[in-house]
């Protein structure tokens, strides 16, 4: 394999580096990296590999880009807005470099079609920003003998390891579950949409976990096996501490239902959650009947705007269980109907609530069909 006359103008300021040169960007050249979400690390993780000269790069997200992803996700521009995010991704990042190979993948990736897909590359990069998915691709790695870079970010701060790196003594690193071997309760955990994300923060973390790709890919630097940074952008700290390696590799010998694993699938199938329309909820509303009505949303998103619902943000709702009626039908909701949801479950697999209904939809579908004057975020 070479270098075209085009690869080497365009990647003259690596061939120059002496440490780096014409053999680690052959390297680059062969090599194939999944990166598993295309959103806020996956935005400038894939700006910088494809830039990088990465041969083969797959693109794993089913998601649809919303405007207001476009304050931190980079990759995409007003355009893009509606439109599958990694179908958006390729099309921008061959423009950035049409030497690359890239494979996408619009569908869910689940414990079905992980491992087939993890099998085809030499890196999987996690840009994922939920549980159930981090536990898969990491089992998936696992399973494949793959490396998997890992990044994570929320509010103000980030996180960045590389797991299951095969060391030169051929033995493997530390792994997701090393660090977390189990997940945590799903209503004390908030998400980047609940919780809020500083939008400069993830092109921080994205590059970091590109950069380690790079050096997993090369040998070049010491990648970071066998430990966590942890970077807080408003001090602008970094702080790295070691990961002990421990059994949980062995205890990994299949895929799972990680929704289940992770408490969000309790049981029963979601089809039979119990839910009302926003339009079901507002003839309660206007017919004053005697319901509940419970905002999981968190205090700032209850300022921008509510339903006079009654506030119980859901990292409180398993300290609040007493405030839930049982004696009367409950309408629970948050800004697009996954965390009420979620809570409906929770409630109802530990609490044996029977009297529950999720919002449809949420906040976003109370503004956009019945008051549009109502402001969204």
């Amino acid at each position: 394999m070479k270098l075209s006359t085009d690869e080497v103008k365009r990647y003259s300021r690596h061939l120059v580096l002496q440490e780096f040169g014409l053999e680690n960007q052959l390297k680059l050249k062969k090599s194939k990296v999944l990166v598993v979400g295309a959103g806020g690390l996956g935005s400038p993780a894939l700006l910088y590999l494809a830039a990088a000269g990465i041969g083969t790069i797959g693109i794993a997200d089913f998601d649809r880009v919303d405007v207001s992803n476009l304050q931190r996700q980079v990759l995409f521009d007003i355009n893009a807005v509606g439109r599958n995010k990694a179908q958006a991704a390729k099309e921008r990042l061959s423009l950035l470099n049409p030497e690359i190979n890239f494979e996408i993948y619009t569908e869910k990736l689940t414990s079905l079609n992980a491992l087939a897909i993890v099998q085809q590359y030499d890196v999987v990069l996690d840009g994922t920003d939920n549980f159930p998915t981090r536990y898969l691709m990491n089992d998936a790695c696992v399973l494949a003998n793959k490396p998997l870079v890992y990044g994570s970010i929320l509010r103000f701060e980030g996180q960045v390891a590389v797991f299951n790196y095969r060391k030169t003594d051929g033995s493997y690193s530390a792994n997701y579950r090393d660090l977390f071997a189990s997940p945590p309760d799903p209503a004390s955990v908030p998400n980047c949409e609940q919780a809020g994300v500083l939008g400069v923060l993830p092109g921080m973390i994205g590059s970091m976990q590109a950069s380690e790709v790079i050096k997993v890919i090369t040998g070049l630097g010491e990648p970071l096996y066998d430990k966590l940074l942890l970077f807080d952008s408003l001090s602008m700290q970094q702080t790295i501490i070691g990961l002990p390696r421990g059994n949980s590799r062995n205890s990994i010998q299949k895929l799972i239902d990680y929704d289940e694993f992770c408490g969000l699938s309790l049981g029963a199938n979601k089809n039979d959650m119990k839910e009302v329309t926003v339009q079901e909820l507002k003839e309660l509303i206007d017919s004053k009947a005697d319901f509940q009505l419970i905002d999981v949303r968190e205090p700032h998103e209850f300022d921008i705007c509510n339903l006079e619902g009654e506030l119980i943000p859901q990292a409180e709702i398993p300290s609040n269980v007493d405030r839930i009626s049982k004696d009367k039908k409950v309408v629970i909701h948050c800004r697009s109907g996954a965390r009420s949801g979620n809570m409906v479950q929770w409630l109802e697999k530990n609490h044996g609530f029977t009297n529950l209904y999720n919002l449809k939809g949420g906040i976003l579908a109370w503004a956009r069909e019945i008051d549009p004057t109502m402001p969204s975020y």
